[in-house]
């Protein structure tokens, strides 16, 4: 009996006329390939992206200098020097990440009492050289501004887990 049917499915090309089937099953279902630079996937809340700084919505700097997320990085890749304002309070006077060494662990982001220093949605962020992963706080508050409608959206979805 199995040599008969082993004979009709060869004569038949039934290995054939099973893969022609199932190519025409997927020809005409909806496509899930996505044309990458114009159109991008969804991200997840609790993506780390680009690191950002943030600002209160005065236009204030959040970070107080506590120096809790170059505390606890792992990679040793955030440097602060701080000192003390007029009105006493304290702020950052230089504020770098190397984004070389980061490992994008997310301690940082958890670290901070204030939501100063967060990992944005950006991951398109390719350098032609090693110096231009070297972000200072005018980088960080740039890339801040830029995303703060974003960040804010992430961190508030965020909120109930943390």
């Amino acid at each position: 009996m199995s040599f008969l049917n082993r004979s009709v499915q060869t004569i038949f090309l039934w290995e054939l006329l099973s893969g022609l089937s199932l190519t025409f099953r997927y020809m005409f279902r909806p496509k899930v390939t996505l044309n990458y630079p114009y159109e991008k996937g969804p991200l997840s809340p609790r993506f780390r992206g680009e690191h950002a700084l943030r600002r209160y919505p005065n236009g204030e700097e959040r970070c107080i200098a506590c120096k809790l997320c170059e505390a606890v990085c792992p990679a040793q890749a955030i440097t602060i020097e701080a000192e003390p304002r007029d009105d006493g309070s304290r702020r950052t006077t230089r504020y770098d990440i190397d984004m070389v060494k980061c490992i994008y662990c997310g301690l940082c982001q958890e670290a901070c009492p204030v939501d100063a220093i967060v990992e944005g949605p950006n991951f398109e962020f390719a350098t032609e050289t090693r110096e231009e992963l070297l972000y200072d706080k005018d980088k960080l508050l740039a890339n801040g501004d830029r995303w703060e409608t974003e960040l804010a959206q992430r961190i508030s979805a965020d909120a109930p887990y943390r």
